[in-house]
């Protein structure tokens, strides 16, 4: 038989090995209309552990469907998101609630109008709250106005059990009255069509050239291969962060060279076969913008070089930041 010192020893063990597998996870609340169609959005993004429809934003005791949807309270229908932040980040998860939500409409999404089916963030704490409010302000830059309120979680009810993964238990039902609200449309038209299309328009010959036909800016002269100034680097197209200058280095290309994104969705990869040897381009998340290539002759210990093109980028130096709406890249320069 064991001794009690050593199963104390491997109980020990077994708590300390099941403590180093946990998975973290952090909790976020959005509402954007119907929450059985925000549920069926984010139970889609990588990252995401659980998702449930409830209320939040009022300050009637215990809010029921009846009450909330009639509008006879001040809640509006919303998702608590549980995500593992190892994965996605919550400024991945605010930048996704934006491609899924119509900020442009107040007290209404789609066919659903009422302070009930209004877009807010529910933010838990301070972090949330800079990070939600400074994503606004890059949105509101693409739009005339912008309604989506930033706001503190009151208390956030689950609702009843019928409502909860709707899309899975009635399914036909769902996409039904999905396609009927026009939510799909209506999201491809803001933001695939206008937020796009009106920043390409003011873009350059060059900018242009380099951004939607996969072109390559001449090496040293360009705007940015030299560039030492503290500060981040966004895309040119939708202002999505890309890169940081704490990771640019000299790879004597010619270019801006990075060691690695400054957030490791920020940017997507696809092969490029058009000099007859297959490479690796880099484009944006959100705007697919052409940046360059990756390659595996960098700097130790990844040896990627991220290898940009200045025409894809706007560079925001540190200083401005804060005023630019992005505040919480300023941590990185402490």
């Amino acid at each position: 038989m064991l001794s009690l010192s050593l199963k104390k020893g491997m109980m020990g063990l077994l708590m300390m090995t099941t403590q180093a597998f946990a998975v973290p996870t952090e909790t976020a609340i959005f509402a954007g209309g119907c929450f059985w169609c925000l549920e069926a959005d984010f139970d889609k993004l990588q990252g995401v552990i659980s998702t449930e429809s409830g209320y939040d934003g009022g300050t009637t005791p215990s809010p029921n469907y009846e009450l909330v949807s009639s509008g006879r309270t001040t809640y509006a229908e919303s998702l608590r998101v549980v995500y593992n932040p190892r994965i996605v980040s919550y400024k991945d998860l605010v930048d996704y609630y934006w491609q899924h939500i119509d900020p442009t409409t107040k007290d209404a999404q789609f066919c659903d109008s009422g302070h009930q089916y209004r877009s807010a963030i529910f933010y838990l704490n301070d972090k949330q709250k800079n990070i939600a409010e400074n994503s606004k302000k890059r949105v509101e830059k693409l739009f005339h106005k912008v309604y989506t309120e930033v706001s503190p979680s009151t208390h956030f009810y689950p609702a009843e059990k019928e409502h909860q993964s709707f899309h899975i238990k009635h399914a036909l039902k769902y996409k039904y009255y999905r396609y009927r609200c026009g939510r799909d449309a209506r999201v491809a038209s803001i933001w695939k069509e206008k937020k796009m299309t009106d920043n390409i328009k003011k873009l350059t010959p060059l900018q242009y050239e380099v951004t939607q036909e996969g072109g390559t800016e001449k090496a040293y002269q360009n705007e940015y291969w030299d560039n030492k100034a503290p500060g981040i680097y966004v895309d040119i197209v939708s202002g999505e962060p890309l890169f940081s200058s704490i990771d640019k280095y000299d790879s004597k290309t010619g270019w801006p060279s990075f060691t690695k994104p400054i957030d490791k969705n920020a940017v997507a990869y696809k092969s490029d076969k058009k000099l007859f040897i297959e490479r690796t381009e880099v484009v944006s998340s959100q705007a697919h913008s052409h940046l360059g290539h990756v390659f595996d002759d960098g700097p130790e210990p990844s040896r990627e070089r991220f290898c940009i093109n200045s025409a894809s980028l706007r560079f925001i130096p540190k200083e401005d930041l804060e005023k630019e709406g992005y505040g919480e890249y300023l941590s990185l320069f402490k």
